[in-house]
């Protein structure tokens, strides 16, 4: 038996969906109701959670496998797993984001950045050894600068659709996102057979 720990909504149904293409059996998954822990008759145990509590899982080490954007990867301080394989799904990347005009102003203070994303925007321009003000937003992070929150933002764009019905552009792209297969070290050690048949099997190999 395998568990697995996927994040629940689109990652979840685009691994279930090629999971089942590769011949598994996810009716169990794809009709699931409420519940929130499934077994397979293929011997795999997947429960299903919000990205933050996919890491949680792995790291006390409740499943073997995590399914996980690289978005939530990259904004998070745990690193004991190992990233498998890249899935090549719900691929979107994290970018810089501001009016126009950010390109050109001279500022006199601190720049003032909202994100939901602090961990990456902090790297992102600690990196460019800029000192400025991460302010964190949960919700529409466009609000900063429209409001007058933050001079820009730190977000993920998929279409860009948001970005310019506000007004707002694209200044700088950091780093790609998409869907990630991570592993408990410990379970790569002692399932390591269980492990790599499911990374062919994703492969379609």
């Amino acid at each position: 038996m395998i568990k697995i720990a996927i994040t629940k909504g689109r990652i979840e149904k685009q691994v279930c969906k090629m999971l089942q293409e590769a011949g598994l059996d996810m009716d169990p998954i794809i009709n699931k109701d409420r519940e929130l822990l499934i077994e397979t008759s293929d011997g795999i145990s997947m429960i299903f959670a919000k990205s933050n509590d996919v890491l949680t899982f792995l790291e006390h080490g409740i499943v073997d496998v995590g399914f996980v954007g690289k978005d939530t990867l990259d904004d998070s301080d745990f690193n004991d797993y190992y990233e498998m394989l890249d899935l090549d799904i719900g691929k979107c990347y994290f970018a810089v984001a501001a009016y126009p005009e950010y390109k050109t102003k001279e500022f006199t203070r601190r720049k003032r950045i909202a994100s939901k994303y602090t961990k990456v925007a902090k790297d992102y321009f600690s990196a460019k050894q800029e000192d400025v003000e991460i302010i964190k937003l949960e919700g529409s992070v466009e609000l900063g600068p429209v409001v007058g929150l933050s001079d820009a933002i730190v977000d993920i764009v998929e279409t860009g659709s948001t970005l310019k019905a506000n007004g707002l552009e694209i200044i700088e792209k950091i780093s790609d996102v998409s869907t990630r297969m991570i592993v408990n070290k410990v379970s790569l050690k002692f399932k390591k057979d269980e492990v790599f048949q499911l990374i062919d099997i994703l492969k379609g190999e």
